[in-house]
């Protein structure tokens, strides 16, 4: 099989992923994952990078290093750092997550998978229980990846179909909502499933009547709203 074909089998295949730059790399083999195959173009360049950027995962993989005709089949798009692998997907489910101390990110049926990742990102980089995506997105696609710089590995991340099976535990529910409680003056337990809508359709009816709380983030006069990530940043740091 050529590298093309594993690397194509790989993006397909629901136990791997395809790790597309270096920062998912270092994120992958820092918090654990294994590690399948790692391929650059330019071995100086991925030396380089690792010495400067994450020198602690320095030798915990093998490279392999081919023609940069070869290298730009193994993805659609151009890899900036020359590198690309294939690793492992970690097993979560949504019991990993709620077994965890802390809070629970849960995400309403989001529309973007950029968005996604950028909220996985700012969830580990809290250090809080987890991420439960309800509806389409694969938390594990290569754009969520990106987006989420491979966290995806230093914190769980489950994609959920029915709202009621992270709902139905005991954690209260804060609905951030344009309505409610101005955040500075709520108080969110520490258990609590934060729940943030779409881009587009904000929280459904279900979750928001399901909502033990609901909280408001304040914005100027005449702005409607904020990117999700950084509705799901200013939560996390605003509130202990």
């Amino acid at each position: 099989m050529s590298l093309h074909q594993q690397f194509d089998q790989a993006a397909h295949d629901h136990s791997t992923v395809v790790l597309e730059t270096f920062h998912a790399l270092k994120h992958a083999v820092r918090f654990g994952a294994e590690i399948e195959m790692v391929v650059t173009d330019d071995s100086e360049k991925l030396t380089e990078l690792t010495q400067t950027l994450a020198p602690d995962i320095a030798g915990k993989f093998d490279v392999e290093t081919v023609a940069p005709e070869v290298f730009n089949t193994l993805s659609p798009r151009t890899l900036e750092s020359h590198v690309i692998a294939i690793a492992k997907r970690s097993p979560y489910a949504l019991s990993d997550i709620l077994s965890r101390d802390g809070r629970i990110v849960l995400l309403d049926n989001p529309t973007h998978a950029g968005n996604v990742g950028a909220c996985i990102r700012v969830v580990a980089a809290r250090g809080v229980a987890g991420v439960a995506i309800l509806g389409d997105i694969d938390p594990w696609h290569p754009t969520v990846v990106r987006g989420a710089a491979g966290l995806q590995y230093a914190v769980p991340v489950v994609r959920v179909d029915d709202a009621q099976d992270i709902l139905s535990t005991s954690r209260p529910c804060i609905a951030f909502h344009e309505q409610g409680t101005p955040l500075p003056e709520a108080t969110i337990p520490n258990d609590a499933i934060l729940v943030f809508g779409s881009e587009r359709r904000g929280i459904s009816p279900e979750l928001r009547t399901h909502a033990t709380q609901t909280v408001m983030i304040p914005m100027q006069k005449g702005v409607s709203s904020l990117n999700l990530a950084t509705s799901v940043a200013i939560a996390l740091y605003c509130t202990g």
